[in-house]
């Protein structure tokens, strides 16, 4: 129990770390950004990294919302559509899938049936 335990906190520590970084990262592209074209262009003041953070949260909340960071969401969505489809509906939505992505994504289109490997 404890193993899993340990395994766990450097799994959590490992993901932190890396978010903490891309965070960093970003700021400092939208730092950069607003620092050489906003004084030129607007004659806006320059940012430190901190509000180069800040303003990508606030565009996090305003334009993206706050309904969570995972995209996930949309294969639990697609599991209910199918299980409300009629046997035809189903069938026409595989060839629309197979029409434009081949016949291996249609075959994993269907979440009951497994994919087959020819």
């Amino acid at each position: 129990m404890e193993i899993v335990r340990a395994y766990r906190m450097r799994w959590g520590l490992k993901w932190l770390v890396i978010a903490i970084g891309l965070l960093l990262v970003a700021s400092l592209l939208v730092m950069m950004l607003w620092n050489w074209l906003g004084p030129f262009l607007f004659g806006w003041p320059e940012i430190s990294l901190a509000k180069a953070a800040g303003l990508l949260l606030l565009c996090r909340i305003l334009f993206g919302g706050l309904r969570g960071w995972s995209g996930m969401h949309w294969r639990q969505r697609l599991a209910a559509r199918w299980e409300q489809m009629s046997p035809e509906e189903r069938e026409r939505f595989r060839a629309g899938i197979r029409g434009c992505c081949g016949q291996a994504a249609a075959d994993r289109s269907d979440p009951g049936k497994p994919a087959t490997t020819a």
